[in-house]
């Protein structure tokens, strides 16, 4: 049985809870297959449906005892269902819903709004609360919010909203597409040539949607999100509650170049038709890795947990057989695909001799630097925020359903909290987002009781002085978090059941991300599209034939997108049809 511990409340120590298994292949591990993939997070899982579903006998690895990869829900605390690492979904791509009929194999998903409150903290004025800023789905509302701290952005907000969308809209050809074919268009030969002109018109879709704007987009792709949102707007709530959208899961500030790309990347989602609309997946992120599993298992293929690849395994001639798992069973398969990042992918499962040494020191060159803690709470009630009004016609409840940003006051204290990462501190005044899926989803935590994912940084993997993030350093660390938390709530450390914590060495021991990279990578302009993971293999495959990369340190990147799956499976599919 898997056993989790968290800290409670009630006995002050350690709590250990069994973990239920969230997935059992009934099939036998057989000694082949014509594909493995390598992880069973939502990528994987969704490589796996599209091969099978085309015919290719297909198995998946996963080395914990529930599938899902970082898009798990795991029971820590009895009666209380965390979405442990992510833990909101938007960017789940508009085909993966229709070609997978992923809401009529259950999918459900909350839609959140309002969806974000960002509380003041300041002295109430003549009586009143503390001012907050409430932003949601309904425009004229949202501009009334922000009118409180300029009408003049108030005003504005609609134009800059219109422009992002645009912006977000003009880029979505490139996500469902393998990046252009740089080698086979300028050295293949004239068959290649001709095919790899397909790989193009993603590209070319994307400047026509963007016609004129072509200069305004190359501006947001490159400059700081601080200098995008200076042109805009004046009021520091807004700027800083926006810029959280450009640094979110990056080690850079907002005054970082290229930060704009990471707003641009966590507004092209949409859900139910709605464009950068977020939710919560009724019963956490787990389940949406459940039902993609339920689909690609129905088509055939067969999922295993708990069975951890040790190598994979290369011929002679530099092709992928198979994987070694650690109890040194092998499976040999036509194809491998790794839904493990990079750095794990080729410097860990690879032979070395399979691999250059110049392809080697490219992938220890890529960035993975993580500034996330991720706090994954019990509490037996909701917080009362001091800036909630009581007059306003809007719930309580309703009102923090969405994302709560505490410490995004103005751009600087974001500034400030980045700079002591860079020092190898966690964050006196860390940034922090709150999220309260049982407010929408009651099915995760008991009957007036609440699970909050608190989203923090900055916390560098590496502490200054050598310190390691032991018990101690983790302990102290969401002690200052609720601190902060206790002064936009008073009442709020009292109300804490038990708590997870997990720091960057932790994210990656748990979930596997190198360095504690929630993004498989840095979502930095030097490892996007052409370049991600490396120059000349942005297309999924790499030096070794039938070796694949299938995750987000794939084109086009992190989150819950499954753009990487999908286009990984098809590239799959074509080598294969080829052979």
């Amino acid at each position: 049985m898997a056993i989790t511990s968290v800290r409670c409340r009630v006995c002050k120590v350690l709590l250990y809870a069994p973990v239920n298994r969230s997935w059992s292949s009934e099939a036998a591990l057989r000694p082949q297959y014509d594909a493995v993939i390598i992880g069973g997070g939502h990528n994987g899982l969704i490589a796996a449906t599209y091969l099978q579903k085309s015919g290719v006998n297909t198995a998946v690895l996963e080395r914990r005892h529930l599938i899902g990869g970082a898009a798990v829900t795991e029971e820590l605390i009895p009666g209380f269902k965390f979405s442990r690492a992510s833990y909101v979904l938007s960017l789940l791509r508009p085909q993966i819903y229709k070609e997978l009929e992923l809401k009529k194999h259950g999918l459900k998903v909350h839609v959140r709004n309002p969806s974000s409150f960002t509380p003041m903290l300041e002295d109430g004025v003549g009586g009143k609360p503390p001012r907050s800023l409430l932003m949601g789905n309904n425009m004229e509302e949202t501009q009334k919010q922000i009118a409180q701290f300029s009408v003049k952005d108030a005003q504005s907000y609609a134009e800059y909203e219109a422009f992002i969308n645009h912006m977000a809209l003009s880029v979505e050809p490139l996500l469902d597409a393998v990046p252009v074919d740089v080698s086979s268009l300028t050295s293949g030969s004239l068959m290649q040539k001709i095919q790899s002109l397909r790989t193009v018109k993603p590209l070319i879709q994307t400047g026509l949607k963007l016609g004129r704007r072509i200069p305004q987009f190359y501006e947001l792709l490159t400059a700081p999100i601080s200098k995008i949102l200076n042109h805009w707007f004046e009021s520091e709530p807004l700027k800083a509650t926006l810029a959280t959208d450009g640094i979110i899961g990056a080690m850079i500030s907002p005054q970082a170049a290229g930060s704009g790309y990471v707003l641009l990347h966590h507004v092209m989602g949409e859900l139910e038709g709605i464009k950068g609309a977020w939710g919560y997946v009724e019963g956490g992120m787990g389940a949406l890795s459940k039902i993609i599993a339920n689909v690609a298992a129905g088509h055939g293929a067969s999922i295993f947990t708990e069975k951890v690849v040790d190598s994979i395994l290369v011929d002679s001639s530099g092709k992928a057989q198979g994987v070694v798992l650690q109890d040194g069973t092998e499976i040999r398969s036509k194809v491998v695909l790794s839904n493990a990042t990079a750095h794990v992918t080729f410097l860990q499962l690879t032979p070395k001799e399979s691999l250059s040494e110049e392809f080697i020191k490219e992938v220890s060159s890529i960035d993975y630097t993580s500034p996330v803690t991720k706090l994954n709470v019990a509490v037996d009630r909701l917080p009362n925020f001091l800036a909630v009004p009581t007059n306003d016609g809007i719930p309580p409840s309703q009102r923090i359903a969405g994302t709560i940003h505490l410490n995004c006051e103005d751009m600087a204290c974001i500034k400030e909290a980045y700079e002591e990462a860079c020092r190898g501190l966690p964050s006196t005044r860390p940034l922090l987002e709150l999220s309260i899926p049982s407010i929408l989803d009651p099915t995760i935590a008991p009957p007036n009781c609440h699970v909050i994912s608190i989203f923090t940084q900055y916390t560098p993997y590496y502490l200054k002085g050598g310190k390691e993030w032991d018990e101690l350093e983790r302990n102290l660390y969401a002690d200052r978090v609720f601190d902060c938390i206790e002064q936009y709530a008073p009442g709020f450390k009292s109300s804490v059941v038990g708590r997870d914590i997990l720091a960057p060495p932790d994210l990656e021991k748990v979930f596997g991300l190198t360095g504690g990279n929630i993004f498989h990578g840095a979502m930095s302009l030097d490892q996007l599209y052409l370049t991600r993971p490396l120059p000349s293999y942005s297309n999924y495959r790499s030096p070794v034939k039938g070796l694949y990369l299938c995750g987000s340190g794939a084109h086009p990147g992190g989150g819950v997108m499954g753009s990487a799956g999908r286009n990984a499976a098809r590239v799959v599919l074509s080598d294969l049809r080829r052979v």
